[in-house]
């Protein structure tokens, strides 16, 4: 008797407890087997660990639906949802992680200046220690392939492009005023300071179908989201005076920076080649208030600048050379929210008001400018999955422009009013770490053309090897005629281009190599039948061109110690037919090699970062009257070797100098040509030379930090 209820005991404990196996086998997409993948029930300690042939097996007493989890490291989390009874003998194929530091970037056109890409060519420190640069974030993308020097300008030329095929948005809004106005053969500058900005993305060509109104490239600079803390900016320049600050709270900050610039003290001992009646005045002032929201980021960015001066100018054709004096108003507002909704949703929308007023006075002449621009932008992402993203949205340009000349008994007033429509859709496609698509469609309905453009664009990117890829991009690109050409004239058409692009990118250690092949096809520029626009000049939109070409980059920050440099060279093959050309020619404001090497080499033992920046240039195109050639000479070739020293009196004082072209190179930009010939029949002709040769900049950068080390060489 005590032995059958021994054995009932025993059968009740047995089955009433029974364990389950789970068993299987786990492998890639290749059918390798992974070794050390973690195999576990979801809420429980039943588990194991992948074994050499990639098998698993545990036992368990839980009963009924489980989830089984399988992970690996670069590899997606697997879920299998079923019963106990059936988890033996799987065999799991884990898909590889595609977003992983490793895996493919679509790179085709790209370059990150960023803190947080997964591949950077340039960080926002180098944006302002660039030595050519003189602390402008154009000047530092202007040592990057697939620019044109045009120093006399001062703005982005991009791969055969005008500087108004290039567009700059900031956290995604549109800036229509970005450049300091300025006068003939001196270079502008960017409006705003680098120091408010943690990010930026450079497109010389392929970029998404979220942007539009951009022939040829846009530039995206992106605000800081956090401060890291509060503190105070001080600099003394031989130039002017800046001062910054940072408030921080617990959810919220702001930041404000202000500018003065009088060249009147510099121009006093470096005397230039223009006759000064009143030097350069600016002042400027940047603010931006930044909110966290439970969900997203909220952020309202303000700037606010005013300039004026007035000189005389040399002219072959005055002889007391050329008045010219120019007062400007900017004010520029950006409010933008970035959030999520839930269930992978996500919202990226903002508005952006301009308002610029410019007062010219060119020998007799007044001429106004007052233009009022809007930009209303809202952008809804889904992520499905890691492999597929769907972006769509809408936006609006709205853009009123007025000018009214004066001279003499004329009194004119004309301008012109136009909004933009626009929507567009895109899909990142991830195929695997080494495959990955994007495609999208974009449409622009004008209303002063009362047309609707569509633009198709596609990217594709292959990891051909550990660290190297290939990326192709193709794409058309639409952008209304500038306001130069709309005040006069309506009835035109959008001007289109045609992307096509190849790249290949590799990065490993510190060092990145790209190179890229690209062309691209213009159709409906605008032409006229005057030397420049004006009441008379008749306008079509019959203009073509191309711009064919190779960007190389090289940059390495390891193998040296304390050096960091980069290299990049551009081959640019162009031909245009617009504006007054006579024929198709190269237009004078391309080059065909351009050469940039940059570097930065840091002394501990003097406390120092020393930096040097090289450019070189092919000679450009213009036209001489005394031969029947259309754009057949070239200027000499282009040379400026720009170097900088910053030194560290203390751990937040600075104490900073640069000189640009310290060689002292005679560059020309061009000719000017007389209107009539001499009693020998020729025009005689004068070089059109930059006001000075060098520029030399010293000044004084002092922090006031919470944490006593924080201070501007970042900045600088």
């Amino acid at each position: 008797m005590k032995y059958l209820i021994t054995t009932i005991i025993l059968f009740l404990f047995t089955f009433g407890n029974a364990q389950t196996t789970i068993s299987g086998k786990v492998v890639d997409n290749k059918n390798q087997p992974i070794i050390g993948a973690n195999v576990y029930l979801e809420g429980t300690y039943d588990g194991a660990t992948t074994i050499e042939d990639g098998k698993f097996s545990f036992t368990t007493e839980e009963k009924g639906t489980q989830n089984l989890i399988i992970s690996f490291l670069s590899f997606e989390t697997k879920t299998i949802v079923d019963d106990v009874s059936k988890l033996s003998n799987l065999q799991i194929k884990l898909r590889e992680d595609v977003e992983t530091l490793d895996a493919v970037v679509l790179s085709a056109g790209t370059f990150e200046a960023s803190d947080n890409s997964k591949v950077s060519v340039l960080k926002p420190l180098d944006v302002v220690t660039t030595a050519s640069a003189l602390g402008d974030f154009v000047g530092a993308l202007q040592t990057l392939p697939g620019t044109s020097n045009v120093a006399e300008d001062g703005r982005l030329f991009v791969r055969g492009g005008g500087a108004d095929e290039t567009q700059i948005f900031i956290d995604g809004i549109r800036v229509f005023t970005p450049y300091s106005p300025t006068t003939n053969n001196i270079p502008t500058r960017g409006r705003y300071s680098p120091f408010l900005f943690d990010g930026i993305t450079f497109s010389t060509g392929g970029y998404s179908s979220e942007f539009g109104q951009a022939l040829s490239s846009v530039l995206l600079l992106n605000t800081i989201d956090e401060p890291d803390q509060e503190k105070t900016d001080i600099g003394i320049m031989t130039v002017g005076a800046a001062l910054g600050n940072t408030q921080k709270w617990e959810k919220s900050s702001l930041s404000f920076n202000a500018t003065y610039i009088n060249l009147a003290p510099y121009l006093a001992v470096f005397k230039d080649r223009n006759d000064w009646e009143t030097p350069y005045q600016g002042a400027q002032g940047e603010t931006v208030f930044r909110q966290r929201l439970n969900n997203g980021m909220l952020k309202f960015y303000a700037a606010f600048d005013t300039s004026k001066f007035e000189l005389t100018q040399e002219d072959i054709n005055l002889e007391e050379g050329l008045d010219f004096k120019l007062n400007n108003d900017n004010f520029y507002l950006n409010t933008s929210y970035r959030g999520s909704l839930g269930n992978s949703w996500s919202l990226q929308t903002g508005l952006s008001y301009t308002y610029a007023e410019t007062d010219l006075g060119i020998q007799t002449s007044d001429i106004k400018d007052i233009e009022n621009s809007i930009h209303a932008k809202f952008k809804l992402r889904k992520r499905f999955s890691s492999r597929f993203k769907l972006s769509f949205g809408a936006e609006q340009f709205i853009t009123d422009f007025d000018e009214n000349f004066k001279d003499g008994s004329i009194d004119a007033t004309y301008g012109y009013k136009n909004n933009i429509t626009a929507g567009f859709a895109e899909a990142d496609l991830i195929f695997s770490k080494k495959l990955a698509l994007k495609v999208g469609l974009r449409a622009d309905y004008s209303s002063i053309f009362s047309t609707t453009d569509i633009a198709p664009r596609a990217a594709i990117a292959y990891k051909s090897s550990e660290n190297g890829q290939f990326s192709l991009a193709y794409g058309n690109f639409f952008q209304n005629p500038n306001s130069a050409v709309l005040k006069f004239e309506q009835n035109l058409k959008a001007q289109k281009t045609s992307h096509y692009i190849l790249n290949y990118q590799y990065v490993n250690d510190g060092k990145i190599f790209r190179a890229e092949a690209y062309r691209k096809d213009y159709d409906n520029l605008v032409k006229f039948d005057t030397q420049f626009e004006n009441f008379d000049t008749n306008f079509n939109s019959s203009g073509n061109g191309y711009a064919q070409g190779m960007d190389l980059f090289w940059r390495d920050n390891t193998s040296i110690k304390n050096v960091d440099y980069w290299v990049s060279y551009s081959y640019l093959d162009t031909e245009r037919n617009h504006r007054n050309f006579e024929t198709s020619a190269q237009p004078n404001f391309a080059t065909n090699h351009n050469l940039s090497v940059v570097g930065k080499y840091w002394i501990e033992d003097w406390k120092s970062q020393v930096g040097l920046s090289y450019g070189f240039s092919s000679g450009r195109p213009y036209t001489n009257p005394n031969t029947n050639d259309f754009l057949s000479e070239r200027t000499k070739a282009f040379n400026s070797l720009s170097v900088n020293w910053a030194y560290l009196l203390s751990p937040q004082k600075i104490l900073y100098f640069s000189v640009n072209n310290v060689l002292g190179f005679r560059n020309i930009n061009g000719y000017q040509y007389a209107d009539t010939p001499d009693f020998n029949g020729q025009f005689n002709r004068r070089a059109l030379t930059p006001a000075a040769d060098q520029f030399f900049f010293v000044g004084f950068f002092w922090t006031i930090s919470d944490d006593g080390t924080d201070n501007q060489l970042d900045n600088l």
